[in-house]
This record gives C-alpha cells, structure tokens and sequence, in this order.
C-alpha cells in the first residue's frame, strides 16, 4: 500500500508541475518577447530567447511608459481597485455580520440572495447594467466602485457569513456590557477577528477588479477613461499595426503590482477561503 501511495504521489506532483509550467509559460514567453525588437517579436523567432540581434533592453519598456497615457491608466486602475476592494470588505462584512446574528426570514432570504448572486453569469446583465450606470452617472473611474461593490458582494458574503459564525457570541456580548455600542462592537472586536478571511477576500477581489476589461469598457467613455486593461488594447500604429513590444512591456507592467500583493498575503488566502468556507 505504502508503495502505491508513493507512485500516486508522484504522479500527482508530476501533473501539477505540468500544469504549473502550462501556466507560467505565456507570461515567461511574454516576459522573453517584452525585451525584444518589434522585427523579431512579428516573426518566427517569437518562442526564441533573445539574442543580440534581437534584444531591445528596456526600449519596449519606455515606450509603454511614454505612449498611450499609461500613468494616467495606472491611476485610474489603481483607484478603481483600492475603493472597490475597501468598499466590498466593509461592507460585506458589516453585512455578514448582521445576517449572522439577527436570526429572522428577511436575514436568510438575504443571505441566499446573496449567493444565487455568484452563479448569475455577467452577460445577462451586461447590456442593462451599462444603460442604467449611465442614467445614474456611475460611468467615471471614481464612482464605478459602485457597481464592483454589487458584483463582489456575493463572494465576500458567503466568505464573511462562514468565518463569522465560529465567531463566539459571547465576545461581543461582553463588549457591549463594557459599553460598546454596535458599531463599535463590530470595528473594535469582530473585525480584527476577520483579519484571514478580510486579506483573503481582499486580493481575490483585488486581482478580479485590477484585471477586468469587460465591466469597465462596458461602463467607461472609452474616449477620456482607460484602465490597464483597457490601455492595452489600443497599442496600435499606423495602418492598424499592433506595437507588439510596448504592448508586451505594458502586459508585464500590469502584472507586477498585482503579484506583489498576492505574493504578500498568499499564506492567508487558502486560511480565509478554508474558515469562510466550512466553519458554521
């Protein structure tokens, strides 16, 4: 038995370096072509190393920086992502809190409102969604945390209402004999319990909303608002010629800012999604 463990084992760790490398390779194979010239990236040479004839250094890399409003994107992207993101761990929650403890039908409606929310797929609502985001001028980069918060809302509910429940009911009602009132209850206690579950559902809403395209090309006047996302796809020249360097120097300068902040709280994520998960 112990032998066919091991084999199985190792058949296992095999396939999940298969998968890995399956994964990685598009971002190394964009990473390769992001140093290399225009010339060598249109041509055959597009799976190569780059050589000396081909390596651009880090031209591809200013050019991206220098063209298309890339900073102003930045900022947009980086604004969206931040509100929303605090938007959505504060008030999901605060909303998880209260169908956690207020025990009633409209709390349990709620709450499965909540989660029917997560299967109800983006395309049936995306037409309507962005004439109404018209008509209540929630279609500029500093208000369509809005309509994130009401995507986002499902997932970190579900996560929220699982962690809260392990939570044990008599803290708070000892800091309530001690003279909190409920908000206080929930910032000064509650919250610093959530910490996994909030680090959690904090970068897996954070990478949803840095990389999203859809939404904000459905919402945004694409003519004075561009996210990352956006940005890239109008790397384009002449005659409709695709900058295929910059455009790549642009791809791997998006994907830094999000890596880091999932390479800083990875060790929560699997904790947060487990205790938002199962517990309860």
């Amino acid at each position: 038995m112990k032998k066919k463990t091991k084999v199985v084992d190792i058949v296992l760790i095999l396939i999940m370096i298969v998968m890995a490398a399956s994964f990685l390779y598009p971002i190394i194979m964009i990473l390769f072509n992001s140093f290399k010239k225009e010339i060598a990236i249109s041509t055959n040479t597009v799976f190569e190393l780059p050589t000396k004839e081909t390596f651009a250094g880090i031209e591809n890399y200013i050019n991206a920086l220098d063209s298309k409003g890339f900073f102003d994107s930045f900022i947009y992207s980086l604004f969206i992502t931040v509100s929303s993101v605090l938007a959505i761990c504060i008030s999901c929650s605060m909303c998880a809190w209260f169908i956690t403890r207020v025990k009633s039908k409209i709390t349990s409606i709620l709450y499965y409102l909540f989660v029917f929310s997560m299967v109800v797929p983006f395309q049936m609502v995306m037409y309507t969604l962005s004439k109404t985001a018209d008509q209540l001028e929630l279609n500029t980069p500093w208000n369509i945390w809005i309509i994130y918060l009401g995507f986002g809302a499902g997932l970190a509910v579900f996560m929220f209402t699982g962690f809260m429940k392990s939570i044990p009911l008599e803290i708070e009602e000892a800091a309530m004999i001690d003279g909190c009132n409920p908000i206080q209850t929930f910032f000064r206690i509650v919250m610093p319990m959530l910490k996994p579950t909030l680090v959690s559902v904090a970068i897996l809403e954070a990478m949803w909303v840095w990389n999203d395209y859809l939404l904000p090309t459905l919402v945004l006047d694409i003519k004075e608002y561009k996210t990352i996302p956006m940005l890239i796809q109008y790397f384009k020249g002449s005659f409709g010629r695709v900058e295929m360097g910059p455009m790549m120097a642009c791809i791997m300068l998006t994907i830094i800012p999000i890596v880091i902040v999932y390479l800083a709280g990875q060790k929560h994520i699997i904790k947060g999604v487990a205790a938002g998960a199962v517990k309860g």
